[in-house]
């Protein structure tokens, strides 16, 4: 009786599915909601919300315009910036994924209220004068 082996890497979530799962956590935490409540008004659980989030399982049609029009977003938003998954993208013409990186530290909750907290500061100095701050604090001197 022969076992068979056990992968040794699960399977990667596809780019595109993790990109728009990201996008939902961004845009569902900008208005301060809980996976719990989104799941209720999609009538799923928050683990499947959290999977949808990690790209782990993808969203169908259908939950994707639900899920925009609960978190009151075109469709569209949720593939703005994704990644260029192409024959010409995987040859090296496309940007970098520095995009990509942004959308990361904003979908962190430290992102989120450092960028919410930012855009309060009215006065230009003031705001050069915190990232001015940061990149010192950083190491980074570049202008």
């Amino acid at each position: 009786m022969e076992t068979k082996p056990k992968p040794i890497n699960k399977k990667r979530p596809n780019p595109i599915d993790a990109h728009v799962g990201s996008r939902v956590r961004l845009r569902r935490m900008m208005l301060n909601m809980s996976q719990e409540k989104l799941g209720e008004q999609l009538g799923i659980t928050f683990q499947q919300v959290q999977k949808y989030e990690k790209g782990t399982n993808r969203i169908g049609a259908s939950r994707l315009q639900a899920i925009a029009n609960i978190l009151q977003v075109p469709v569209a938003f949720f593939f703005e910036d994704a990644p260029d998954v192409s024959p010409i993208a995987k040859e090296g013409f496309v940007e970098s994924g520095a995009t990509s990186h942004v959308m990361e530290f904003l979908s962190t909750n430290e992102g989120l209220q450092l960028n919410r907290a930012f855009v309060k500061i009215k006065d230009a100095k003031l705001r050069k004068s915190v990232v001015d701050l940061v990149r010192s604090m950083a190491g980074d001197i570049e202008e």
